[in-house]
């Protein structure tokens, strides 16, 4: 608990450094961690679920195509966990711009699929990989 402690830490108080995404995993260890394909689309549907229920960040969802963004977090999820997908979507600048996210909308994210993860019985240090793999986007996120 205290490593997902501290990654959270480093994701959300900006302890992360900016760096070059990292190219995907070959080993899909993680991916079968997370449950393979339907594990994640839980993982993604919980994510969603958290978010609608989650005051702070739900404005920023209000426009958004569920559907399409419930595909394109499962794509990328699969990807950085070295699943057999490819990531279709717009790149983290240009999906975010202009959407004007804080670090703090930025936090609540991270906490609801935290939660999303562990609700799954997600094990911590599978969270932690996912999360490492997940950081270096957050420059291309908040305040776009």
């Amino acid at each position: 608990m205290r490593c997902l402690i501290m990654l959270v830490a480093a994701l959300t108080l900006g302890g992360c450094t900016v760096q070059p995404a990292a190219p995907p995993p070959t080993d899909d260890t993680l991916y079968r961690t997370l449950g393979g394909q339907p594990g994640i689309e839980r993982i993604v549907e919980g994510l969603l679920i958290n978010i609608a229920d989650d005051e702070r960040i739900v404005s920023h969802f209000v426009d958004a195509d569920i559907d399409r963004l419930f595909e394109k977090l499962v794509e990328q999820i699969c990807v950085e966990s070295g699943g057999p997908c490819e990531y279709t979507g717009d790149s983290m600048e240009d999906s975010h711009a202009g959407m004007d996210i804080t670090e703090g909308d930025f936090n609540a994210l991270v906490e609801n699929l935290i939660t999303a993860m562990t609700e799954e019985g997600v094990p911590v240090t599978a969270q932690n990989r996912l999360l490492k793999r997940l950081a270096p986007m957050r420059e291309s996120i908040i305040y776009r």
